[in-house]
């Protein structure tokens, strides 16, 4: 079964930057999109970023464009996740899906699994 596990969340100072990362077993990591999505609390699920199988192709939600910025390494199974320049309304639980159908996604019912979620909170 497929097992994505995120780490790499923390309280931080606004300005400060975070590195989260997400690591999948029990499938070919290469063959899936992969994700961040955030939801704060009394708010909506946000999507924040996705990559492509190959990495070529990325996309980033308006909240943090410029700011974040996301990568993956397939040797390692792994997508990350730096966010710079963080803001107080960067705090939510960050969340990372792998998607195995599509290119790249910016819909959260279009991915397959997800991760438990890792806290951020940044403060002013």
């Amino acid at each position: 079964q497929v097992q994505l596990v995120e780490s790499g969340g923390g309280s931080v100072q606004a300005g400060a930057s975070l590195r989260l990362s997400c690591v999948m077993s029990g499938r070919t990591f290469s063959s899936y999109v992969m994700g961040w999505f955030r939801r704060a609390p009394g708010k909506d699920r946000e999507f924040v970023a996705t990559i492509s199988r190959s990495g070529g192709i990325t996309y980033y939600g308006d909240s943090v464009k410029d700011r974040f910025t996301i990568s993956r390494d397939n040797a390692q199974s792994t997508v990350y996740l730096q966010m710079n320049n963080l803001k107080p309304e960067d705090t939510a639980v960050y969340y990372c899906g792998a998607d195995l159908s599509h290119s790249t996604s910016q819909t959260y019912e279009t991915y397959d699994y997800w991760g438990q979620g890792t806290q951020v909170t940044v403060s002013s």
